[in-house]
């Protein structure tokens, strides 16, 4: 049996996808971690192995709506860079209360690793329509409000949510689709 619900079925298709820290650390309060996720987004679009259309980044979890011809293998590689180049951020910087968690909350299977950055899976939604497109970029844009972390979308920098306000963003976006 398999142990999602979720599959990328139309590999070729926007989705949208959560992925989220085991344990629901709070590992995003730092610049530097920040930078990797976007650092491995830039790599994934210039090297034309994905395309983003929206994204926010959360101090847990990180929603995201790309595309790709290979979308489960870009997920796999975006994730697992990404939590090699925490883990080595971590240990360098000795944050020891995290990398106890990392290593606590591992999934026993996982005999490959000392730590588990990533949750399994990333809910995998295809977009079907404009009208859905725009529900999820409103939802994605919409997460640091609704948290209580600003007034409005575009004044959280980790976000999409200024590209499609029309003001310079951290990181490209495609907005025609």
């Amino acid at each position: 049996m398999p142990r999602t619900r979720y599959r990328i079925w139309e590999k070729d298709q926007p989705h949208f996808l959560t992925s989220t820290i085991v344990g629901w650390l709070p590992i995003f309060t730092r610049q530097e971690t920040f930078d990797i996720i976007l650092s491995s987004w830039r790599f994934l679009q210039s090297t034309q192995r994905m395309t983003l259309y929206g994204y926010v980044i959360m101090e847990n979890h990180v929603h995201w709506i790309a595309s790709s011809p290979n979308l489960p293998k870009e997920v796999g590689d975006f994730k697992s860079y990404t939590a090699r180049q925490i883990i080595d951020l971590l240990e360098m910087q000795r944050v020891t209360v995290f990398l106890d968690h990392l290593r606590r909350l591992k999934l026993k299977h996982k005999t490959d690793r000392e730590f588990q950055l990533w949750q399994e899976g990333s809910k995998p939604k295809q977009i079907t329509s404009r009208e859905m497109m725009l529900q999820k970029l409103e939802y994605t844009h919409n997460n640091p409000v609704e948290r209580g972390y600003v007034d409005e979308a575009i004044h959280w920098r980790h976000s999409s949510a200024r590209n499609y306000a029309g003001l310079p963003g951290l990181l490209d976006v495609v907005m025609d689709w």
